[in-house]
This record gives structure tokens, sequence and C-alpha cells, in this order.
């Protein structure tokens, strides 16, 4: 008998390698370091293509099934790597093909001397249907956009926002959140009437999103009033990001019949601190856009401490 001895975490990633459902490690920044060959079976991509990206560097793209983009509002995985708790899920994954399929999804933390020191997540189809990517976007847009503008609705921006001030801690980056209320909306809707309106609330979203970073988020909060989520690197960022929406607001021209109509916006931008709440920090920019309105309006009042 051979008394060689044997590695455990050999035998544990031949195992993992080999077996049927779909699994890979990811660190504690959310990088894959491991990628088994049923998890590129399932998805289509090989492991080259994906070892060293982050999870949500990748085109897999989970959606989950009330159409929240999970790299969004926060991913399994993600909060696994936070508080040590397994979990399960059922997700849509995109293939390389651009087709979604239905996956059940389990995270476990990977924990070595009573340390978190990355995650696993394991995979396997739920169906045998395979979903058109469109129909997976609808439902994402239906449950996540503004009907009338198109751009994320305050659903997505709560999300988003809650997952970046957990992640702010861990990436140890600056963020921002920008308050924007357009002056004199009401005014301008008795003048002009509810159609003209809703060119402005379009108008406005269209040109503020042209401007706005893949790594950041511009949405609609309510009514009149947007909600932006930046990343920054100082804290004096905050006025050039204000001013540079206010400008290009009030530089926009909107069409209504042979009128070229404009507005302004005022605005607070208000950087998170690590104590703060989704509640906390907006409020903040949005009694800093109060300080705008009693400033004259079309103005940026911002949190630069």
């Amino acid at each position: 008998m051979n008394n060689e001895k044997i590695d455990n975490e050999e035998i544990y990633f031949e195992i993992i390698e080999n077996m049927r459902e779909g699994a890979y490690f990811t660190n504690t920044d959310r990088r894959i370091v491991f990628w088994n060959k049923a998890a590129e079976n399932i998805t289509g991509y090989k492991r080259k293509e994906i070892l060293g990206k982050t999870c949500q560097s990748t085109l897999l793209n989970h959606i989950d099934s009330d159409g929240n983009l999970t790299c969004v509002s926060g991913c399994p995985l993600h909060h696994t790597l936070n508080d040590g708790q397994r979990r399960k899920h059922e997700v849509f994954l995109r293939n390389r093909e651009g087709k979604r399929i239905a996956v059940s999804v389990n995270t476990l933390p990977v924990i070595k001397n009573e340390k978190i020191v990355g995650a696993i997540e394991i995979f396997t189809p739920s169906s045998l249907v395979i979903y058109d990517d469109e129909l997976i976007i609808q439902l994402s847009n239906s449950a996540m956009n503004d009907k009338l503008t198109g751009i994320p609705n305050r659903r997505r921006v709560e999300n988003f926002l809650d997952l970046r001030l957990r992640e702010m801690a861990m990436y140890k980056y600056k963020i921002c959140v920008v308050f924007l209320d357009i002056d004199n909306f009401r005014n301008f809707n008795n003048t002009y009437g509810h159609d003209a309106g809703d060119a402005v609330l379009k108008t406005v979203s269209n040109s503020v999103m042209r401007m706005t970073r893949n790594t950041d988020l511009f949405g609609r909060w309510g009514g009149e009033e947007f909600v932006g989520i930046y990343t920054i690197k100082e804290n004096s960022d905050t006025l050039l990001i204000g001013e540079k929406i206010r400008a290009l607001v009030e530089d926009t021209q909107i069409k209504h019949g042979d009128l070229p109509l404009s507005v302004t916006v005022s605005i607070g931008v208000a950087v998170a601190r690590e104590e703060d709440t989704i509640d906390s920090v907006v409020k903040r920019a949005d009694e800093l856009m109060y300080k705008s309105k009693q400033n004259g309006k079309n103005c940026v009042t911002a949190d630069t401490e």
C-alpha cells in the first residue's frame, strides 16, 4: 500500500473540477481564480476567458426572477463574502451565445484561520428552457427602469446605492450622491402643459445619462427629482460633477412645437460617509439641494468636507 501523503486540497480541487455542477472560486475582491469544466460547459466561456476577471466585469450579467440586475442590487456571492453565510438563489445567467439560462446558485464562504479569504459559487441549470436575452432585458427594464424616461427608477437607484455603500469600506473608494430638482417645474407644466413637462423630464434624463459613466448611476427619484451616485477621487470633485450637470441641463433645449424651451436645476451633492445609510446620505444631498433653491436656484451646493 502506498503511504505517500495525499494533499487534501488537491483532492478537493480534483473533485470540484470534475463534478457535474458549475463552480468557481473568487478572492475577497470578487476576482475569479478558479473555473471548472462544468462552468465552461454550462456558460460556453472557457477558463482562459474568465480567470482573473471580477464577477461584475464578466458578461454573465446575472438577473433574478424579479428582473433585478444582481451585480447592481448585490449578488449572493458578494453578501457571502461580507458575512460568511451560505445562500441559495435562482438567477438567469447569459451564456456565450447571448442566451439566458435559468440556474440555481449556491454560495459558500472559503474560510482560513477563521478569516474569510474568498467564496465559492456552485450553479446548475434549473430548467431546460433557453430564454432570449431580449425577453430578460425587457423584464429587467419593466422592474428597474422608469416608464416615462427609460432611466433607472428609484428602486434601482436605492439598490445601487446600498451596494456602493457596502463596498465603500471594502474597496477604499469614495462616492457622492447628487440630488437634482428641476426649477419651477409646476409653473412650467401649468404654462406649457403636461406633454411639455414630460418632454422636459425625458430630455433632462437623456442629457445627464450621456455623461454618466458605466461605473456610476443616474435615475429618477420621483416627480421632477433625480438622484445620481458617482465615484470620486477627492471630495472637491463633488462641486465639479454638480456644475457639469447643472451647465449641461441649462444648455439643453427642449422641443415643444416651434418653441425652443429650456429649464434649470438646483443641485445638492453629498459625500458618502462610512456610517451612512441610503436614507441618511440622500437626505443630506436633498438638504443641500434646498440650500441651492434658497440661493436663487440654478446652482450647486456641495459637501466638500
